[in-house]
C-alpha cells in the first residue's frame, strides 16, 4: 500500500515576519503550520562566480514538522511575499524531498555543468 502526501490546506501554513535585519537577513518569516511553530524560512541576496549577486532562499523545516508538506507552501508564500521577481533555492544534489517542495512551488531545475549544488529558480508568475 502506498501512501500519499497529504499537502495541507495553504492557509493552515501562515508565515510570521521575524525582525529580518537584527538576524541579519533581508527577508525571514516563522513558519507556522495550524498556529504551531514549523520552522523558518529566509531570502538573502549572496554573490557567485555563475549567478553574480542574487536572491536565495533557504528553508529550515522542524523534524517533526518535515514530510507533510509544509516547505511547498512556504516556499511559495515566501517568494510572493517577497516582492521580488526571481528567486534561487540552493540545495545539494541529494536532498530529493527539498527539490520536490521547491518544484511544487513553481522552481524549475537550472542545468549548469559548472554547478556543483542542485539549483532552482522561481520566477514571479506575469500578471
Amino acid at each position: 500500500m502506498t501512501s500519499k502526501l497529504q499537502i495541507p490546506d495553504p492557509l493552515s501554513i501562515e508565515l510570521i515576519e521575524g525582525k529580518g535585519n537584527k538576524s541579519g537577513h533581508n527577508f525571514y518569516w516563522h513558519i507556522y503550520a495550524n498556529t504551531v511553530v514549523a520552522g523558518k524560512v529566509y531570502i538573502d541576496f549572496i554573490e557567485d562566480e555563475i549567478l553574480n549577486r542574487h536572491a536565495s532562499i533557504h528553508i529550515f523545516l522542524n523534524k517533526k514538522s518535515q514530510g507533510k508538506g509544509i516547505g511547498r507552501v512556504a516556499y511559495a508564500q515566501a517568494c510572493l511575499k517577497s516582492g521580488l521577481n526571481e528567486i534561487y533555492a540552493h540545495m545539494r544534489k541529494s536532498n530529493m524531498a527539498s527539490k520536490k517542495a521547491a518544484q511544487a512551488a513553481g522552481f524549475v531545475e537550472v542545468k549548469d555543468p559548472r554547478l556543483s549544488q542542485l539549483l532552482l529558480v522561481w520566477k514571479k508568475p506575469a500578471v
